[in-house]
């Protein structure tokens, strides 16, 4: 039985190899759009594919950071317009939501942003943390930062220039 996620990464590197030079980061950044995929995967797409791995990285995190910003503003809309509607009931929190909120108060949106690729992909993070009401724009920076992070940590350990801890 095959993996969704294993098959869009033979799919996103086999369309690399079959476009022109000058489509191949316009491919990466779709990957990196892709949730579980994101920038970090996506430039290891794009370096295997042949692309100088900075062009790789560049393109896979601004693809994953352009769906995090659009996850980020509709959740936003969402929440308002369910926070101001007459009687809106408040739902008691599901476990995995209490999960969440318990990890939101130990480490903040800097600590949930950066550590939360780690666990899922940045789109449910950045859903998950403006749906708490935390501003969008500040959900934005740090999603930018972990993403930054992330992408370069993998292109750098991809091109050897930092070790895998094994």
């Amino acid at each position: 039985m095959s993996n969704p996620v294993s098959d869009l990464i033979l799919g996103f590197q086999g369309l690399v190899a079959d476009v022109p030079d000058l489509v191949q980061p316009l491919i990466v950044a779709l990957a990196g759009a892709v949730p579980f995929i994101e920038g970090e995967g996506a430039a290891a797409i794009g370096i295997v594919g042949g692309i100088h791995p900075a062009v790789a990285a560049i393109a896979g995190a601004i693809g994953n950071l352009i769906c995090v910003a659009v996850v980020v503003f509709a959740t936003s809309r969402v929440r308002t317009a369910v926070t101001t509607r007459r009687g809106a009931v408040e739902k008691p929190l599901t476990a995995r939501r209490q999960k969440f909120e318990k990890a939101y108060h130990r480490y903040g949106t800097p600590g949930v942003s950066l550590l939360g690729p780690l666990l899922l992909p940045t789109q449910f993070t950045a859903a998950a943390l403006t749906s708490t009401g935390v501003s969008p724009l500040r959900v934005l920076a740090w999603q930018a930062a972990a993403i930054a992070l992330w992408t370069t940590v993998i292109t750098l350990i991809l091109t050897g220039v930092l070790r895998a801890v094994a």
